[in-house]
């Protein structure tokens, strides 16, 4: 059975979800006014992940994520560039789904934007006024009370009495307490507003996920997830207001992936270390980028760095070799071993992907084995397919990693095609003796970073 890590409960346990087999699942998404960036990217990869298993195991899931598109950096970014934030949101609400495709992600079954639901985020905010859970201030913002909900704080394990201390409120704001947090903003002039009982004005940020993930799963569903970052201020307030608004439990099992740090520093613009997801596939392929984020534990942090990407695509090359080198057309079910158990006893170990891709390495190095055994490494190889995809791993031909693709042209690399006619120059050369001109040809290639494997078939080649 499978067991996930709670962040709310702070243990582990199996998962339980209302409907028998379904899992509803909301992940907390981007707030469209800049290019995603490598956080985004964790937090995208881990829950494609998840969906991924969930359903290779069996499961029916409903995954549902949402795009933030009204907010003040949305607002700001359209000020700084002279357009309106709804043309910014919409750009780059175009670009997170080309890196999205970029990555090889699967789309959410849903994906809600707030500006759609202002009509459940106004009923959302008035069930809460008419409960005594919010209140509507002077300045015409409406503010959660946060002393009317006695659990505020389990989930990141903060104590009111301790966020209290040395927090002030600021002398714009009408709040009565400085923990209380805005459901609704009064409009300002040149904003985008929408009308409401308590005058003009846009959702605050937390309100949003409450309204479209309970709009979209119901009051109560099974998984609610997103980044570390998230888990205080907006999960823990998403709490409190999902749960005074609807009288019931809001989520079953909150799950958090870990930070993501840039040679050993934390991502920031002031650094000069801000890798957007476009940064990165311009150097590596995203299936080495992928790989790099599963071979850590989600909960754990992951350190990004050249060396760690280099890695990343090294083991793949691996894999992908060990499956070239393999017949195809074997069958998973007729491999030997104890693979597929020990494989699914790692992934059920809340999700531990290092574990799992371990299996991958003892499958692959079985396949170099038995290649002399053609039924038997091809069932291997099956096998090892199998298994990686479950995770969305080793989704490309053998042939197709290994000989890179355009990326490599950005640094001044070669073609695929200007590959293949080279090395069948080399071929010719050899058949005529030329050993010289061949010897020509492979430095030329090697200084290109191109690897060549000389064998009876002929010459096999894959970017170093």
């Amino acid at each position: 059975m499978l067991e996930l890590h709670d962040s709310l409960s702070g243990r582990r346990r199996p998962l339980e979800t209302l409907e028998p087999d379904h899992v509803r699942l909301y992940v907390c998404g981007v707030t469209v006014y800049d290019y995603c960036h490598l956080g985004h990217a964790r937090v995208m990869i881990v829950f494609d992940m998840v969906v991924r298993y969930l359903r290779a195991r069996g499961w029916r899931v409903t995954y549902v994520r949402n795009i933030t598109d009204i907010d003040d950096k949305i607002i700001n970014r359209a000020a700084e560039v002279g357009e309106s934030p709804e043309t910014i949101a919409q750009r780059f609400a175009l670009y997170m789904r080309e890196d999205e495709s970029a990555l090889g992600l699967q789309a959410p079954d849903n994906e809600p934007t707030a500006t759609a639901h202002i009509e459940q985020i106004l009923a959302m905010i008035g069930r809460l006024v008419d409960k005594g859970s919010a209140y509507a201030a002077d300045n015409g913002d409406v503010y959660y009370d946060v002393s009317t909900f006695e659990a505020y704080g389990n989930l990141s394990g903060k104590r009111t009495a301790d966020l209290r201390s040395g927090a002030r409120i600021a002398i714009d704001e009408a709040k009565t307490d400085p923990l209380d947090f805005v459901l609704w903003k009064a409009a300002k002039p040149g904003e985008p507003s929408w009308p409401s009982p308590w005058g003009d004005g846009r959702p605050g940020w937390h309100i949003e996920c409450s309204a479209m993930s309970t709009h979209c799963l119901g009051d109560s569903f099974d998984i609610h997830g997103g980044g570390l970052d998230l888990q205080f201020p907006h999960h823990e307030n998403e709490i409190a207001q999902s749960e005074a608004a609807t009288g019931q439990r809001y989520v079953g099992t909150w799950m958090h992936n870990g930070f993501v740090t840039v040679d050993d520093e934390k991502m920031s613009k002031s650094l000069g270390n801000f890798l957007t997801i476009r940064d990165v596939l311009a150097r590596y392929d995203a299936e080495s980028v992928r790989y790099f984020v599963l071979s850590t534990h989600y909960r754990s942090p992951l350190a990004y760095n050249a060396d760690a990407m280099d890695a990343a695509t090294s083991a793949l090359t691996r894999l992908y070799t060990a499956l070239r080198d393999a017949p195809s057309g074997g069958d998973g079910q007729r491999a030997l071993g104890d693979y597929r158990e020990r494989f699914t006893q790692a992934m059920e170990d809340d999700l531990n992907t290092p574990a799992a891709i371990a299996v991958l390495f003892e499958l692959a190095r079985e396949c170099n084995r038995h290649r002399d055994q053609p039924g038997t490494a091809g069932d291997l190889a099956a096998l090892l397919i199998e298994l990686a995809g479950q995770i969305g791993l080793l989704q490309q031909t053998p042939a197709d990693f290994l000989k890179g693709n355009d990326r490599d042209l950005a640094e001044g690399g070669l073609d695929g095609a200007t590959v293949d006619s080279m090395v069948e120059q080399r071929l010719a050369a050899r058949r005529d003796r030329d050993f010289a001109t061949a010897d020509r040809i492979r430095d030329e290639l090697t200084a290109a970073g191109i690897v060549l494997e000389d064998g009876p078939d002929g010459t096999l080649w894959r970017r170093g």
